[in-house]
Formats: structure tokens, C-alpha cells, sequence
């Protein structure tokens, strides 16, 4: 189950109330920042510009590719470990707006994760450490440290054990 908090709305829709939730200028600073950062091929900058002006948590040597898009609303919920690589064009999303309400949650991924290219992940995940995330996944729960996950919905293809189990097996039968 994700982890979300729910805040309800009354009249119109509540991406309506946008801006009763989240500042206008902080929504388009946000914006500015994430549009630099999803086109230039420069990691580190990219890193900077995410922990400077966003207030992301981003670990040492994270890699994130070209067309990454990042909650626009609420990147400061949103923290990457060291040494994870997030795939082309994927989104991460902190926030949802629904008709009724809108849910807030942060999400956190850890170190020496790979998210494939064209995920979605949303808010309220934790995807562990050395986790795998299968290009296209919709990543809607949490993910065990060490599993290789993918799909739409999610599904566990392998667990951190039976990945080692084939490991082990893969290196035993070159000898």
C-alpha cells in the first residue's frame, strides 16, 4: 500500500485549487529547473540543480538521463540514493489531484538502483536498495531491496534471493 496523505476538496475538481495547495512562482521555478535539467547531458550539474533549487535528496555519483521528468509540484518529497541510474524519459511523481481530493506522498529509492526507461513511479514508494525496475514499470508499491520488479501493474519477477540463487547457478555452469 502506498503512502499517501489525502486531502479532500469541495466545488471543482482539485487541480483546480492548484495553487491553494502549492505556490504559483514555486510551481514555475520548479518547472525552469526541471526543464534545464531533463535536456542537458551534464550528470553533475543536473545534480546540482535538482538538490539546490528542489530541495531533492540525491546521492553521490546518481545518474539521471536525458527526458527525466520530475514532480513539478513537489520535487522536495522526492529522494534518490548514491550510485542509482534513472532511466530516459521516466516520471516520478510526488503528488496526485483527483476529482474529490489530492494525495501527497514522498517517494524514496536507494542506493545502486536501476529504473529502466519509461517508468512511472508513483507517490508514496519506497523502492529499495539494489533494486531493478524493468523499463515501461508502473511502479505503484513498494519495491524489495535486491528484487528485479516490471510491468504494468508491477509485478516481483525475481526476489534479491532467487536472483542470487541464479547467479550462483550462471557461475557454476561455466566451470
Amino acid at each position: 500500500m502506498r503512502r499517501t496523505t489525502r486531502y479532500p476538496v469541495s466545488g471543482a475538481n482539485s487541480l483546480w485549487h492548484v495553487y491553494k495547495t502549492v505556490p504559483f512562482w514555486k510551481v514555475v521555478r520548479n518547472f525552469v529547473v526541471i526543464q534545464l535539467a531533463r535536456y542537458t547531458p551534464f550528470l553533475g550539474m543536473k545534480n546540482w540543480l535538482y538538490k539546490t533549487f528542489l530541495r531533492m535528496k540525491v546521492g553521490d555519483q546518481t545518474s539521471f538521463a536525458l527526458m527525466v521528468m520530475l514532480d513539478v509540484m513537489f520535487p522536495e518529497k522526492i529522494s534518490v540514493g548514491k550510485n542509482t541510474v534513472i532511466g530516459y524519459n521516466t516520471t516520478i511523481l510526488a503528488h496526485e489531484y483527483l476529482i474529490k481530493e489530492y494525495r501527497l506522498g514522498t517517494v524514496e529509492i536507494g542506493d545502486e538502483v536501476l529504473i529502466g526507461a519509461n517508468s512511472t513511479i508513483l507517490p508514496g514508494v519506497t523502492i529499495g536498495d539494489g533494486a531493478i525496475v524493468s523499463a515501461g514499470t508502473l511502479v505503484h508499491k513498494d519495491v524489495p531491496a535486491g528484487a528485479f520488479v516490471g510491468g504494468n501493474p508491477m509485478k516481483i519477477i525475481y526476489t534479491k534471493e532467487e536472483l542470487a540463487k541464479r547467479e550462483e547457478h550462471k557461475a557454476a555452469s561455466k566451470y
